[in-house]
């Protein structure tokens, strides 16, 4: 079992797991829509959700679905991970962080709802960065959700 679903359990968070072997993307994200529905869910937050969501979700979730990007986007969009803090520090950036941004069909190209940001350091890794951005997409996530029940994006 996913190390989240364990946390939620602990805290008494009710969850759903669906495996995506052997079905196509549409129809994985039409179980998923399905369920989401039923519970009658108003934000997703794609935090560690390492698929790309096909158009139907993304059209039907437009506007309620959050993710985030270890980046100040638009810098590096489309990378993940130490793959985008070795792209930074390589282009000798002086700052770095995170963006939480609304899923369109373009890749980390929906609107931006927080950034946070910190120093690159001269003598930077893509690992030491990525351990001084990695905190901030918690508090970047708890902002972008308070920003969004204020300002939710038109289409």
């Amino acid at each position: 079992s996913s190390g989240i679903l364990d946390r939620a359990e602990k805290h008494g968070i009710k969850t759903q797991f669906y495996s995506a072997k052997g079905l196509k993307r549409e129809e994985f994200d039409a179980k998923v829509t399905s369920c989401l529905k039923e519970h009658k869910v108003d934000l997703i937050l794609a935090i560690g959700y390492m698929r790309i969501l096909s158009d139907s979700f993304v059209k039907t979730w437009w506007g309620k679905t959050l993710n985030v990007h270890p980046s100040l986007l638009p810098d590096f969009a489309g990378g993940m991970d130490l793959q985008v803090h070795q792209a930074v520090v390589d282009a000798k950036k002086e700052f770095s962080g995170c963006t939480v941004h609304y899923i369109t069909e373009e890749v980390d190209g929906g609107p931006i709802a927080v950034q946070k940001r910190c120093k690159v350091l001269s003598n930077d890794t893509a690992e030491s960065l990525k351990a001084r951005v990695q905190p901030l997409e918690g508090p970047a996530f708890v902002e972008a959700i308070y920003r969004h029940k204020i300002d939710v994006p038109k289409e």
